[in-house]
């Protein structure tokens, strides 16, 4: 190990003893939850709520993939379950289709118009998305109603068969909830897996920052229709199971407000776990047969327990849990070991001094406004070059015209011999161009480790792959930056120039050819401020090319080869440090034409 937990005694590896404690007690939950729809006997009411529960929760986690991993709203759960289920119904009941055919039809069905309307919405975000969703269930709710010579109308589809395993047929409804049982145990922990998976890495850095996570290398619009797709398949297998179950079906079973109510089973629970939507999901359906006793007034019971848990727990019951669980017992700090030395490899066989960035006529406009106004820039190979100038003069701007986050009004960008202006933000992320912000960007729900990971991640990067491969380089990136000892901590509890090191260190692990820094000094002190100059020359040393901004010209004059000055979107300076700095244009921008005559 790189690192180790302080408080774990020599030889002993208290993380994996907790894991196993944690699967063992795990599996007998799962095989009593199994054992009992066999061994006890049950009144089929009983049975016919269970396996409600089993399969509602099964669509549920679907959720728990675009909601609580990715962020997106998603008001047509209900529909994907619509689908299955008709799958599954018409499949054996009008076709004559095996269970596990129709099955597999369903789930198609439900994977496809799931893509489908990601792929056409999801560059629309937040209540535009949702009104997108709520039209696309509502229209398919329509569809089932409507098409009679299919679906059967409003009278819905009767008949529907049990599947069959090596001959036996699940026809006993109890062995039935014990196939469902399975299922939601295995395609839970599948989602839960999910989570610790590249792809559930960059899901969680859409849903905490997208703009950051696309200059890491993650392509947001491709991972927002990767979750959604997986939500609808989620959906579409636990509607396949739900028709098998009940041997009928009808369109007002998928209705919007079914979506609305898989939506509050997993705010309920906590939509960021499994373990919480499944919570959510029993709780809303077992809840109101256990006040049947209050009689009349049960339903208003229920209802104001429900509002009361979304209202003083935001993060549902499973994340109030586990928050108050993390304060009670937080992360142990971890020692550091032996921290590989980072090595940085895409410089590798360029000449120092070559060109890796050129600008020519780069402009930005909104409107009327010019912010970055045809700006020409050189920028060699192992050197640091500063872009400074006066506040609003159009130095994020260009940054963020390079990156991608704004598309350039005109002009032309090469990086490392290649035209960039039409890439994505993660296509340039590829090509080995990294990013800090002027705000700090960093992924809040991850840890500091997974944080420099999600940068290590990139693609096109150049090392060991696996999780092994990527801690090493992660670790690495962040004893080089000083703060390895942090790895476990999320990043919300780090102060501000802790964070301003881990997002440099993110940017590290993506082996980058150039680093763009925006404002890094900003908010430091001056201890801090010169460990970051120190970092600076450490970096330029290790042979990586460096485009910085600051506002602290002690800061750009001790790390800088060269400067270029903005001054209203356009260049008004060139140069090295001392001829720049000493430029009348220069300190006109700076101190207005009167204090720099008197200046002068």
């Amino acid at each position: 190990m790189i690192l180790s937990e302080s408080s774990a005694p020599a030889g002993v590896d208290k993380p994996l003893q907790r894991r196993v404690i944690a699967l063992l007690v795990f599996l007998a939950i799962a095989a009593a939850t199994f054992c009992v729809p066999l061994l006890v006997p049950m009144p089929a009411y009983y049975l016919n709520l269970l396996m409600q529960a089993s399969t509602y929760a099964i669509a549920v986690f679907g959720l728990t993939v675009v909601l609580g991993y990715c962020g997106q709203i998603n008001l047509a759960q209900a529909a994907f379950f619509g689908l299955g289920a008709y799958g599954v119904g018409l499949g054996t009941a009008t076709f004559g289709l095996p269970f596990w055919l129709a099955l597999a039809i369903g789930v198609s069905l439900a994977a496809v118009a799931g893509a489908a309307l990601g792929l056409t919405s999801l560059r629309l975000g937040g209540h535009y998305l949702a009104m997108v969703t709520i039209s696309f269930q509502t229209i398919t709710t329509l569809v089932m109603t409507n098409w009679i010579s299919l679906t059967r109308g409003p009278d819905g589809v009767t008949g529907i068969s049990r599947p069959t395993i090596l001959g036996h047929t699940f026809s006993d409804s109890s062995e039935y909830l014990a196939l469902c049982v399975v299922a939601l145990y295995v395609v839970g922990f599948a989602v839960w897996w999910l989570k610790k998976t590249r792809l559930g890495r960059a899901m969680q850095a859409v849903r905490d920052n997208e703009l950051a996570a696309g200059v890491t290398g993650v392509n947001a619009y491709a991972t927002k229709v990767k979750a959604f797709t997986l939500s609808a398949i989620l959906g579409g297998f636990g509607g396949g199971l739900f028709a098998g179950g009940f041997a009928y079906i009808s369109p007002d079973q998928f209705s919007f407000s079914e979506s609305v109510v898989f939506l509050t089973m997993a705010l309920l629970g906590g939509v960021g776990s499994p373990f919480g939507t499944a919570l959510g999901t029993g709780l809303l359906i077992l809840l109101p047969e256990w006040l049947r006793f209050l009689k009349v007034v049960y339903l208003a019971v229920y209802g104001a327990a429900v509002i009361l848990v979304m209202v003083f727990m935001p993060d549902g019951i499973w994340g109030f849990v586990s928050n108050y669980w993390r304060r009670l017992r937080p992360a142990p700090p971890f020692r550091v070991g032996v921290v590989p030395p980072l090595v940085l490899t895409t410089h590798m066989g360029n000449e120092d001094g070559s060109l890796i960035l050129m600008l020519r006529g780069l402009s930005r406009h909104f409107g009327g406004l010019k912010a970055v106004d045809a700006v020409d820039l050189e920028i060699k190979r192992n050197t640091v070059h500063a872009l400074i100038g006066p506040n609003g003069s159009g130095k994020t701007t260009l940054l963020n015209v390079l990156n991608g986050l704004y598309a350039a009004t005109q002009g032309e960008i090469e990086f490392d011999g290649k035209r960039i202006e039409q890439l994505k933000p993660h296509a340039r992320a590829a090509l080995g161009m990294g990013r800090t912000f002027q705000n700090v960007r960093l992924f809040g729900g991850l840890t500091v480790l997974d944080n420099v990971v999600v940068g290590a991640e990139r693609p096109n990067n150049d090392v060991p792959q696996g999780r092994d491969g990527l801690s090493g380089l992660a670790v690495a990136a962040l004893g080089f930056v000083g703060v390895p000892q942090h790895a476990s901590q999320r990043v919300q509890s780090l102060s501000y120039g802790h964070q301003r090191l881990v997002e440099i260190a993110r940017a590290l692990a993506g082996n980058p050819m150039l680093l763009l820094l925006d404002e890094p000094g900003a908010g430091l002190n001056h201890p801090e401020k010169q460990e970051l100059v120190g970092l600076l020359k450490r970096l330029k040393g290790h042979g990586l090319t460096i485009f910085i901004i600051d506002h602290d010209m002690n800061l750009v004059e001790q790390v800088a080869d060269h400067i270029t000055v903005l001054n209203f979107g356009r260049r008004i300076a060139d140069g090295a440090p001392a001829e720049v700095l000493r430029n009348p244009d220069v300190i006109a921008a700076y101190l207005g034409g009167q204090q720099a005559d008197a200046a002068a």
